[in-house]
């Protein structure tokens, strides 16, 4: 991507305004861009168009494909509820390459290391480039300047946006869904791929011109109950397997063993006990990481403690969350994906655990979602600046290695704490300015490491109640400092070229970063 196409943005970063052909808008500052184009709208079709019997199964995956008219240059679709688990993308794209296509967008909720399949796709030209969340081997493929076309990165709130405003038009979704019956009613409760529930794919399901639904554990309609519902399903095929079912989730969560990790864990949970937070009715969500898991654990002792019963959590759901819900300490579970086995049982019997998707949850342009209800939410970052922006998507050798996922989206809640360590591997994490800013420092509220707690100028609210608390209270700035002193100093900055190999989207569609080529 060439220079002369770059301008700043909000927040002072040059982003592109022409990706992949297409225009795209800066980042304008938060709560600022409102859509302006037509929301896309589902094809027309009768049920004339589809057998009387409702049986829409098909033999293969590259009959399905061949079927619902894969050409050139189309956009593709696939989801990550199987996780490393997932073999149905691979078997896509192996098929794409047997019709003999080219030049696929393909448009994940997130890949995985499993998918590094597709570098040989990206190699040979059946896939042109990818707009999605990328983890591992294909991250450090984009990272290293080798995809055709620009990445694009959203979180799960911005791509159901991206669909619903017409900004990316789906033409096949291909969903993996552990069960299903012929007519295209699926769910993801039952099954030996059981992973909880498919909301990441409702969006594809409801406005992509064709929709495959690949299961391995086919049942008489009805299938019930109905995640993706068959009136928006063109083709079934049916697989020996759709996914590696101890890849997908695993039977048993894992907490954090470190110590310093442990530390910052219970700082957060007495953090928002003494501040407030914690109370009758309150509500927090915390991610699936070995220190959110053991915040949580820490959450229900205090709860526990002090006789304190939330109203509902936010999911990613785990065993320890599901013992919540049945130790009566809170009301709901509402979960966006489920990260254990324990998580998955208890939405297949539990009706207080509720399945959500991204519009309920995330969609800025929805009028509303649960993200700005919660009360406080606790999540991860690579790096922090001094002006609290914060980074989910590169580390600091520049290297695109992770997703956003839910994270921008979250930021919209009252409180957001970001359990960190001050250093990793001897380099610090709170720098002068991150590599790319993925979420804007206004949103970030506290950051808690194992040497101190900062909390963000614009929450005297905050400063005000821990007024005489025992919490070591700093400036960032302390922080910055005492990490560059273990550490011998500030760390380096990495070797980028000038190449754009990615776009950071924000919340609404702009763009607010971008990722350049790493120089080896």
């Amino acid at each position: 991507m060439s220079n002369d196409k770059l301008v700043k943005n909000a927040i002072g970063r040059l982003v592109p305004e022409i990706i992949n052909g297409e225009q795209h808008v800066p980042f304008k500052g938060v709560n600022k861009h409102r859509p302006t184009g037509r929301k896309a709208a589902p094809p027309i079709a009768t049920c004339i168009d589809y057998p009387p019997d409702g049986d829409k199964r098909v033999a293969s995956i590259k009959e399905a494909l061949k079927k619902a008219g894969l050409k050139d240059g189309m956009t593709i679709s696939t989801h990550h509820h199987l996780r490393n688990g997932d073999f149905v993308a691979n078997m896509v794209f192996d098929a794409a390459a047997e019709l003999g296509v080219k030049n696929l967008r393909w448009f994940p909720s997130a890949s995985f290391p499993i998918h590094a399949n597709q570098i040989k796709h990206l190699e040979s030209g059946v896939i042109h480039h990818i707009e999605g969340s990328m983890n591992g081997p294909l991250g450090d493929y984009c990272s290293r300047g080798k995809m055709k076309g620009t990445a694009i990165l959203r979180s799960h709130g911005g791509r159901w946006q991206a669909i619903q405003d017409g900004e990316v038009h789906i033409d096949i979704a291909v969903i993996a869904a552990p069960t299903a019956d012929p007519f295209g009613n699926a769910n993801a409760v039952r099954g030996k791929a059981a992973c909880g529930l498919l909301g990441f794919a409702e969006a594809d399901a409801m406005y992509a011109d064709k929709v495959i639904i690949v299961t391995d554990n086919l049942e008489p309609f009805p299938v019930i109950p109905w995640q993706i519902h068959g009136n928006f399903v063109d083709y079934v095929v049916e697989v020996e397997s759709i996914g590696d079912p101890s890849k997908i989730v695993s039977g048993t969560t894992v907490l954090t063993k470190s110590p310093d990790r442990l530390k910052i864990a219970e700082m957060a949970a007495q953090f928002i006990l003494e501040t407030g937070i914690m109370k009758d009715g309150f509500s927090f969500q915390a991610g699936a990481g070995g220190t959110s898991l053991a915040f949580a654990v820490f959450v229900r002792d205090l709860m526990k403690k002090h006789g304190i019963k939330a109203r509902f959590v936010r999911g990613g759901s785990n065993k320890y969350l599901v013992e919540m819900l049945e130790e009566g300490l809170t009301d709901y579970i509402l979960d966006g994906q489920t990260f254990d086995l324990e998580g998955v049982r208890s939405m297949r019997e539990n009706p207080n655990h509720q399945n959500t998707n991204p519009f309920t949850s995330y969609n800025f342009h929805g009028k509303g979602n649960f993200a700005s209800m919660v009360d406080v939410v606790v999540l991860g970052a690579t790096e922090v600046d001094v002006n609290f922006n914060a980074n989910v998507v590169t580390h600091s050798d520049g290297r695109l290695l992770h997703g956003i996922g839910g994270w921008q989206n979250c930021l919209f809640s009252k409180t957001v704490i970001l359990p960190i360590p001050l250093f990793r591997d001897r380099i610090p994490v709170i720098v002068d300015s991150v590599t790319t800013v993925t979420g804007p420092g206004e949103l970030i509220d506290v950051i808690v490491t194992e040497r101190g707690i900062a909390i963000n100028p614009r929450r005297k609210d905050l400063l005000d109640k821990l007024s005489g608390s025992r919490l070591p209270i700093k400036s960032i700035e302390e922080l910055k400092a005492e990490a560059e002193k273990v550490c011998g100093g500030a760390p380096q900055k990495p070797k980028l070229g000038d190449k754009i190999v990615a776009a950071i989207k924000w919340v609404d569609g702009t763009v607010i970063d971008v990722v350049r080529q790493v120089l080896d």
